[in-house]
């Protein structure tokens, strides 16, 4: 197929700190350097993810290497959010190379952090392996919902990649001093807690933009009456 009659879907992006983030992103790609391209960008976002997965792992003998993950992931973001605006600020777009190479680094960094988070302690591997099934099933969505209905939608819920960094990295922090909570008089690991919760919020997301997504699409393409 040719690369002319290929056409990209819209991209949606409604978290709370899009405009913020945008207004950022624009600025950094205004004063990247000319020998920095989004490939670059790119393969720095996985690394971001890998170095966090490896410190949450070393985190499990000195707490404070959780400081170190939160770098990695600012790292992340760094590559990962700042590789799509810059070949769009220097129109050199590739939508398909872009979409895949994007998305499959996504993949592989979910599955390196969450199972540094399981090897760390600080999560169990049933909690950390039900946030990354889910994780997985909501993004098979989107990438449906893209192909489907041309619209690829970054953020569910006003809440993105961004957000959730944000909060991991806060949680991270908090994780150093206070690695149990309470609940009903139970004590449980904290990141047990928010996993549990976690996959309730995005199992919930999961089927109401199913019912949504499945429902657009017999709008669509009705079945012609006999």
């Amino acid at each position: 197929m040719k690369s002319k009659t290929f056409r990209d879907a819209e991209r949606e992006q409604t978290s709370i700190l899009a405009p913020l983030e945008r207004a950022a992103l624009r600025g950094l790609a205004r004063r990247m350097p000319g020998w920095v391209n989004s490939d670059h960008l790119s393969v720095l976002g996985l690394v971001g993810m890998l170095g966090a997965g490896a410190c949450y792992v070393a985190s499990k003998q000195n707490p404070l290497m959780l400081h170190l993950v939160n770098l990695f992931i600012f790292l992340n973001w760094f590559g990962d959010s700042l590789d799509g605006t810059l070949a769009r600020y220097r129109d050199r777009q590739r939508p398909r190379y872009g979409f895949y190479v994007d998305h499959i680094i996504d993949t592989f960094g979910a599955v390196f952090l969450l199972f540094g988070l399981a090897l760390s302690g600080y999560m169990s591997e049933r909690v950390a392996a039900a946030v990354l099934i889910v994780f997985f099933m909501l993004a098979i969505n989107s990438y449906l919902a893209a192909y489907a209905l041309g619209v690829f939608k970054i953020s569910q819920w006003k809440m993105g990649p961004t957000e959730m960094r944000l909060l991991l990295m806060v949680g991270n922090v908090f994780l150093i001093y206070h690695p149990h909570t309470h609940v009903f008089h139970h004590v449980y690991l904290l990141y047990d807690v928010g996993g549990v919760v976690a996959v309730i919020g995005m199992a919930f997301i999961l089927v109401v933009l199913s019912i949504q997504n499945t429902h657009a699409l017999y709008q669509l393409e009705r079945l012609p009456r006999e």
